[in-house]
């Protein structure tokens, strides 16, 4: 049986964005319920050589649609790292999530051993497509969309499991 390289990228990174815009929504709706100014949480971290949660959403929407643009032949277009508010990080993950939807399997599909070469400590690594996807990309963004969970988390707002893995299907 062959992997659907969309539904593994694409189709995963469709859900955590969505989920990820949905806990961001529940941070700022915490925020202005006990008048906390975003900038609190945007700029917590969960231990101080950690990126805070600005951060951390931004990782998150440069790996899910820059993963699906070298996966399929290109290169994503470079965004600015301004957001400052919950509403302007979620318009990011909202953007994210239109540019992910523009890919369709016809991109996608097929791309298991395309050589993707990415800088990693300053250095050229050279990956295949699979384990580009498997091995960098989908650990990423999982890492980075749980830590921004577990920053609203750790800083009161009232999130759960359900909250990160969104509704089953």
């Amino acid at each position: 049986m062959t992997i659907s390289m969309y539904n593994a990228s694409a189709g995963v990174f469709i859900r955590v964005l969505t989920s990820l815009a949905e806990v961001l929504r529940k941070g700022a709706e915490h925020a202005a319920a006990h008048k906390i100014e975003d900038k609190v949480f945007l700029d917590a971290r969960l231990y101080p050589d950690m990126f805070p949660l600005a951060a951390q959403v931004r990782i998150v929407t440069d790996f899910t649609r820059g993963g699906c643009a070298r996966l399929a032949g290109g290169e994503p277009e470079k965004w600015e790292d301004q957001e400052t508010t919950f509403v302007e990080l979620i318009a990011r993950v909202q953007r994210a999530l239109e540019t992910v939807k523009t890919f369709t399997p016809a991109q996608l599909d097929g791309t298991e051993n395309r050589e993707i070469t990415r800088p990693i400590g300053g250095k050229p690594k050279v990956f295949t497509g699979i384990n580009y996807l498997l091995e960098f990309m989908v650990p990423n963004v999982y890492f980075h969309s749980t830590t921004t969970y577990a920053i609203l988390r750790h800083n009161g707002v009232p999130l759960g499991k359900t909250d990160y893995i969104g509704a089953l299907s």
